[in-house]
C-alpha cells in the first residue's frame, strides 16, 4: 500500500507538510496537476432514455386547500419595506451582518471560533459556495457575509430535538416560513414518521437502518429506489453513497448539479473534453478582460469580488452581462481594506472599487444572441486587421469545426441579434473592441446561463469565443463556470452521476469486487417524473431539499407522497422533510464545522472547489448534545443493514472508523487522486488534473471543437412576460436566513415580483399592488397567488421572483436541451391583480419608491 496514514491511526485527520517543496503555483505558472485525466464524454443521444410522456399541470393555487401539509411556502406576507437599490456591495454593513448572524446563531465563542477556522488550510471548508481559497496567503477572516451566515447556521447552539417535534405536527411545521424552519435549531436525534402518524418521533439508529434495509430489499427492482445528493456533501461520504447505490444495483443518482451546472458539463465535455472550468484563481488576477455572464457574485459568490478587485488593480477590464445591474457588479468595498491603514479611509468614505467597465443589460434568455453579436464584430475587425483579432495559429493546431462556426456567425442577422438580446449593435461593438486585441480573456458564468432553454448552446458559444481568440490553456485565460454549493463539483468527480462512464464503473467494480450496473439511471427531472408516476417506492436524500430546489413543486410533493419510504439525512429542518412517503426517516448528521470523532481519532473529509482544488475539511466545533452521526457512519450503517453478506462488511466498518481507508480506495479508482491521503495533507490541498488548462483536449477526436449552434427565436402573446427566478441576499440555495434582500432594496418580504415600470403601467399595476402570477407551457397553466409588485430596473418584457416561492411556476417538462436542466431562467408568465378577497389588512409599507 502507498505511504498512507492508514498505517498509523494516530495520524488520522492530521495535517502536515509532505516534503519541502511548495505546491503553490507562482504568478505566470500553471499549477502542478499531474497527468491529464481521461475524458468525461456525455452520451451521444442524452434524450434517448427520457420519459417524454406528459404529466398534467398540478392545481398550484388550490394545493393549500387540498393538502394540510404545505409543499409551498405560506402566503402570509411579512411586511414589505422598499428602499433604493444598493450601488455598492460588502463594506462595513457586510462585516456587521456577518458578526450579527454568527453571534446570534452560535453565541460569541462558538460563532467566532467557527468564522476564524473557516477556509483556513488547517480548518474546515465553507459549506456555502465553491469559490476557491487563495493558494498562498489567507487572511485571518477568509470568509464573506454569506459564508458567515452558512457557518453561523451550522454552528447554531439551539436544538430541534424530539420535544420540538412532539409539540409540532408536520402540518403545523409546514405553516412556518422557510426561515423559521431553518432557525428552529440543529437536528439532534434520529426521527421517524410511521404510517398514519402526523408527527416525527424518536427512533433508535439500529431500527432506522433496519427499516431502510427492509424497504430497499423488498423492491421488485433496485431501480425503484432514488438516491439524491446535495452539493454540500464532502467527497468521502459522496463516494460511499454512490458505491452503496451501485452495490445495491442502480445508477439512480440524481443530484443538485442536474438543476444548476449540468448545462456547463454538457457543453464543455464535447468541446474541451472536461466538464469543469479551465482557470485558477491566479488566472483571474492576470486576466486582461473578464466577462461575467448570468451571475450575481455579490450575493452568490461574494469572495469572488476580492479576486475581481485584484484583477482591476492589475489593469483588467470587466464586462458584465445580466438582466439586473446587481450591486456586486457595480462597486465593491472590500472589508479586508479596513484593516489596511493605507486603504481604510478610502474604503470607508469612497464607493470602493468599480467592478464593471461595461454593463450590458441583456434580456432574459438573450445571452446567446449577445455573444454572437460580439463575435460577429470580431470577425469584421479581423477582416480589416488580418491576423490581429482571430488566433489562427491556435485554431489550426488545436481545433476543428472553425469554418462552419465562422460562417454561422457571419450569417446571423443584426436584426435578430438586437431583437433577442435587447442590446444595440453599437453597445456590442464596444464590448468587441475591449476584446479584439486581448488574449488573456476569462468568461465566468452561473445559473443565469445554465438554466436557459438554450443554456448548453450558449455555453458552447462562450467556448467558441475563447477558441477563436486562443484564450484558453494559458495563464490569465480560460473558461470559468462558477459552481454553487461547496462540493457540487466534487460529488460528480466522486461518481455521483446517473450517467457513469464504463471506465469509472469498471474501476469501481474491480476495487470492490462486484459487478456495477451500466445502464443509465434517473437524473433529477426524470426521478421526479418517475416518483410522480409511481415507478419508484424509496427516496433517499443525502442532504439537500429537493422539494424547494426542484421545478414544479406540487409535482415533486405528489411524487413524495407516493413513496413507501422517504429518508432525509440533514442538519436542520427544511420544508422537504415534511412532505413525505408513508414512512419517513429524518436522520441528523454533522456539518462541515463539527468535530467528527471516530475510532481512529479526529477525522477530516475533503471538498473540490470551482477550480479543481481538493482541500481538507476538518471541523472545530463540538457537536450539540444528542445522537448525531457523520454522513459516512450513516451511509455505512445503511449499507451493512441493506447489503448484508452481499458486501464486505469489514470494509464498511474500517471506512467508518478511519476515513483514510476511504481515500485509499478513491486513490485507486479515480484518476488524479493517486496518493490522496498524502496530497490532502499538504497545506491548501492539491490541484486535480485538468486537460484544457494545459491545452490537452481529451475529446473523442483529441481536439477542441467549435460548435455550430442554432439561434432560436420565440414569440409571446401580447400580455406575456418572461420570468427568471433568483436568490435574495439573505439566502443560499434553498436555505433562507432572513426576509431581506438589501442589495435590491427589499426588506422583510420574499413574495415579490420585480417588474419593469412600463410593463406595470400597461397592466394597470402600481407599486406594492397584490398580484397573481400564472405560467404558460404548452396549454398548461400554473398560478401562484398573493405576490407584491415591485418596480425595478429590469428589461421590458422580463420579470423576476425569488425561488423557492416561484418554483411552482416552472413546468417539469420545460428543460434545457441536452442537459435536461429545468428552465428556471425562462418561464412564460402573465400577471394580473389578485382577485381573491384578503381577510386581514395587508402589512405593506413603502419606505422609498423604487
Amino acid at each position: 500500500m502507498e505511504d498512507s496514514p492508514i498505517n498509523d491511526p494516530g495520524k488520522a485527520g492530521k495535517t502536515e507538510q509532505q516534503g519541502a517543496e511548495s505546491n503553490v503555483p507562482k504568478s505566470g505558472q500553471r499549477p502542478d496537476q499531474g497527468t491529464a485525466p481521461t475524458n468525461d464524454h456525455y452520451r451521444p443521444d442524452p434524450q434517448a432514455d427520457r420519459d417524454e410522456s406528459s404529466i398534467p399541470a398540478p392545481d398550484v393555487a388550490n394545493a393549500k386547500y387540498i393538502h394540510p401539509i404545505l409543499a409551498q411556502p405560506p402566503e402570509a406576507l411579512t411586511g414589505l419595506q422598499l428602499e433604493e437599490r444598493a450601488k455598492v456591495a460588502a463594506g462595513v454593513t457586510a462585516v456587521i451582518k456577518s458578526m450579527e448572524f454568527s453571534w446570534t446563531e452560535g453565541g460569541l465563542n462558538r460563532g467566532t471560533r467557527g468564522l476564524l477556522n473557516m477556509n483556513q488550510k488547517d480548518g474546515f471548508d465553507c459549506s456555502s459556495c465553491a469559490w476557491p481559497d487563495p493558494d498562498d496567503h489567507r487572511s485571518v477572516a477568509e470568509f464573506c457575509e454569506n459564508g458567515a451566515k452558512a457557518t453561523a447556521s451550522d454552528a447554531d447552539d439551539k436544538a430541534a430535538g424530539p420535544e420540538f417535534f412532539a409539540k409540532n405536527s408536520l402540518a403545523e411545521l409546514s405553516k412556518m416560513t422557510d426561515r423559521d424552519q431553518n432557525n428552529a435549531g440543529r437536528l439532534t436525534h434520529p426521527l421517524v414518521k410511521r404510517p398514519g402518524d402526523n408527527h416525527y418521533s424518536p427512533i433508535e439508529w439500529s431500527e432506522a437502518f433496519q427499516i431502510i434495509g427492509r424497504e430497499l430489499n423488498a423492491l421488485d427492482s433496485p431501480n425503484e429506489a432514488v438516491f439524491y445528493t446535495s452539493g454540500k456533501v464532502p467527497n468521502e461520504p459522496a463516494f460511499l453513497f454512490q458505491l452503496f447505490a451501485k452495490q445495491f444495483g442502480t445508477n439512480n443518482l440524481p443530484d443538485c448539479s442536474n438543476m444548476c451546472h449540468e448545462s456547463s458539463g454538457a457543453a464543455l465535455s464535447p468541446t474541451l473534453g472536461l466538464g469543469k472550468g479551465s482557470v485558477t484563481l491566479n488566472d483571474i488576477y492576470e486576466a486582461e478582460v473578464i466577462l461575467i455572464i448570468g451571475q450575481n457574485p455579490g450575493t452568490n459568490h461574494p469572495r469572488m469580488l476580492t479576486a475581481l478587485q485584484k484583477a482591476k488593480r492589475n489593469g483588467a477590464k470587466i464586462i458584465s452581462v445580466n438582466p439586473l445591474l446587481e450591486a456586486g457588479l457595480n462597486h465593491f468595498k472590500n472589508p479586508q481594506d479596513f484593516m489596511n491603514p493605507l486603504r481604510a479611509l478610502g474604503a470607508l468614505l469612497g464607493d470602493g472599487t468599480q467592478i464593471t467597465d461595461l454593463f450590458l443589460q441583456v434580456r432574459v434568455d438573450g445571452d446567446m444572441a449577445l455573444l454572437r453579436g460580439i463575435m460577429k464584430h470580431l470577425f469584421e475587425a479581423e477582416d480589416v486587421n488580418p491576423g490581429q483579432v482571430v488566433d489562427r495559429a491556435f485554431i489550426a493546431e488545436y481545433t476543428t469545426g472553425f469554418e462552419s462556426f465562422e460562417q454561422n456567425i457571419r450569417n446571423t442577422r443584426w436584426e435578430d441579434i438586437e431583437e433577442l438580446s435587447g442590446i444595440t449593435r453599437a453597445q456590442l461593438l464596444e464590448a468587441a473592441n475591449m476584446l479584439a486585441t486581448k488574449k488573456k480573456i476569462i468568461t465566468c458564468w452561473a445559473m443565469g446561463v445554465t438554466q436557459q432553454r438554450q443554456g448548453v448552446q450558449t455555453i458552447q458559444e462562450i467556448v467558441n469565443l475563447h477558441l477563436m481568440k486562443g484564450a484558453i490553456g494559458k495563464p490569465g485565460a480560460g473558461t470559468c463556470p462558477v459552481r454553487g454549493h461547496s462540493n457540487v463539483q466534487g460529488d460528480r468527480t466522486m461518481g455521483v452521476w446517473e450517467q457513469p462512464t464504463k471506465e469509472f464503473q469498471d474501476s469501481l467494480g474491480k476495487e470492490f469486487n462486484f459487478q456495477p450496473p451500466y445502464e443509465h439511471g434517473y437524473d433529477t427531472v426524470e426521478a421526479i417524473k418517475a416518483m410522480y408516476k409511481g415507478k419508484t417506492k424509496v427516496f433517499f436524500s443525502l442532504g439537500g431539499n429537493l422539494l424547494a430546489a426542484g421545478p414544479d413543486t406540487e409535482v415533486i410533493a405528489e411524487g413524495m407522497r407516493k413513496q413507501k419510504l422517504t429518508v432525509f439525512v440533514g442538519t436542520k429542518l427544511n420544508r422537504g422533510h415534511l412532505v413525505t412517503g408513508k414512512t419517513s426517516l429524518l436522520l441528523p448528521c454533522f456539518t462541515h464545522a463539527d468535530v467528527d470523532m471516530q475510532r481512529s481519532g479526529h477525522q477530516m473529509t475533503s471538498c473540490e472547489n470551482s477550480m479543481g482544488v481538493v482541500s481538507q475539511n476538518k471541523g472545530v466545533l463540538v457537536p450539540l448534545e444528542g445522537q448525531m452521526m457523520s454522513e459516512v457512519a450513516i451511509i455505512s450503517g445503511v449499507a451493512i443493514a441493506t447489503l448484508g453478506e452481499r458486501t464486505n462488511i469489514a470494509d464498511w466498518v474500517a471506512m467508518t472508523e478511519n476515513y483514510d481507508v476511504i481515500r485509499d480506495h478513491i486513490s485507486r479508482v479515480i484518476p488524479g487522486f493517486e496518493n490522496f491521503n498524502e496530497k490532502l495533507r499538504r497545506p491548501g490541498g492539491f490541484y486535480l488534473p485538468n486537460g484544457p488548462r494545459e491545452r490537452k483536449f481529451t475529446t473523442k477526436n483529441g481536439k477542441a471543437n467549435f460548435t455550430t449552434t442554432e439561434l432560436e427565436k420565440y414569440t409571446l402573446e401580447p400580455d406575456q412576460l418572461i420570468l427568471m427566478t433568483v436568490r435574495s441576499h439573505d439566502q443560499f440555495n434553498t436555505t433562507i436566513y432572513d426576509y431581506n434582500d438589501r442589495y435590491r432594496g427589499v426588506h422583510n418580504e420574499r413574495r415579490v415580483l420585480f417588474m419593469n415600470r412600463e410593463d406595470m403601467a400597461d397592466r394597470g399595476i402600481k407599486a406594492k399592488d397584490l398580484i397573481d402570477i400564472t405560467s404558460h407551457f404548452k396549454g398548461e397553466k400554473r398560478t401562484v397567488e398573493k405576490f407584491v409588485a415591485v418596480p425595478y430596473d429590469i428589461p421590458r418584457g422580463n420579470v423576476s421572483a425569488y425561488f423557492p416561492e416561484a418554483n411552482p411556476l416552472v413546468p417539469i417538462a420545460s428543460v434545457a436541451k441536452v442537459s435536461n436542466t429545468p428552465t428556471s431562467k425562462y418561464v412564460i408568465v402573465t400577471v394580473e391583480p389578485t382577485r381573491k378577497t384578503v381577510g386581514a389588512p395587508l402589512n405593506i409599507r413603502l419606505a422609498v419608491e423604487a
